[in-house]
């Protein structure tokens, strides 16, 4: 069983950052791909990126590309997100997810664990 705590949202202006911080219990952190999702008023819940087990490899959504990046630091079993040039369409609930194995899926489906989520709001 690992359990996901999310942190580190909030509210921010347009063009701002933050850093999202999914703390994970146990300790097989290393043996989970990790992926970070958001989910806004009224739509479903998409994908926004995700990390192999060692770190080495990322993937994104088109959206964030460029702006956003994930990263993990299995001593400290935290997966982060850094958010840049943040804009009012980021504005979401953020929700981090573990999927025993090497990779993970870019897509909700395949994850074994889902934390709570944190809010991220973007003003304009």
């Amino acid at each position: 069983q690992v359990q996901l705590v999310e942190s580190g949202g909030g509210l921010v202006q347009a063009g701002g950052s933050l850093r999202l911080s999914c703390a994970a219990s146990g300790r097989t952190f290393s043996s989970y791909a990790m992926g970070w999702f958001r989910q806004a008023p009224g739509k479903e819940r998409e994908f926004v990126a995700r990390i192999n087990w060692s770190g080495g490899s990322t993937y994104y959504a088109d959206s964030v590309k460029g702006r956003f990046t994930i990263s993990r630091d299995n001593a400290k079993n935290t997966v982060y997100l850094q958010m840049n040039s943040l804009k009012p369409e980021d504005t979401a609930v953020y929700y981090c997810a573990a999927r025993r194995g090497s990779t993970a899926p870019a897509t909700i489906f395949g994850y074994d664990y889902w934390g709570q989520g944190t809010q991220v709001t973007v003003s304009s």
